[in-house]
């Protein structure tokens, strides 16, 4: 199953000019632990809910002085629309990432990812077998 039939496809964005204060209010606002850091359509960096409190709030950074681009991971592993979910899911724990910004064939961001969605789909499919199972085994 391709990364595409499950990727949410209203990303989170910001430039990389915005303020922590913008990107702590964009995470509130849309009830996200992470934006994707763009220039035009393409990802450069992600900020993580983590990242603003191990890479600024810890330091003493100002929110509305302090840049995405100052904290943000740069050149995030990104994933393409066609790669398998299997496969990603070993490259993300390769990585040690929890977000999967999806790309197309030119860059551009078209979607995301996280290890909680992946985690859920997992639990549906077994949750399907489990009901298979139930159905066809023998009655107890």
């Amino acid at each position: 199953m391709p990364l595409s039939s499950i990727a949410r496809r209203k990303v989170v964005t910001a430039p990389p000019d915005a303020s922590l204060d913008t990107i702590a209010r964009l995470m509130e606002k849309h009830n996200v632990g992470s934006v994707v850091i763009t220039e035009g359509s393409k990802p450069v960096g992600i900020v993580t809910d983590r990242d603003l409190v191990v890479r600024a709030v810890v330091k003493g950074r100002s929110a509305k002085d302090t840049h995405a681009r100052d904290i943000m991971t740069r050149n995030p592993k990104v994933f393409r629309e066609r790669d398998g979910i299997c496969e990603a899911l070993a490259e993300a724990r390769k990585a040690g990432v929890r977000r999967l910004p999806i790309v197309d064939d030119e860059g551009n961001l078209t979607g995301i990812v996280s290890i909680d969605d992946l985690v859920f789909l997992i639990g549906k499919e077994l949750g399907d077998i489990a009901e298979i199972l139930r159905k066809e085994g023998p009655r107890l």
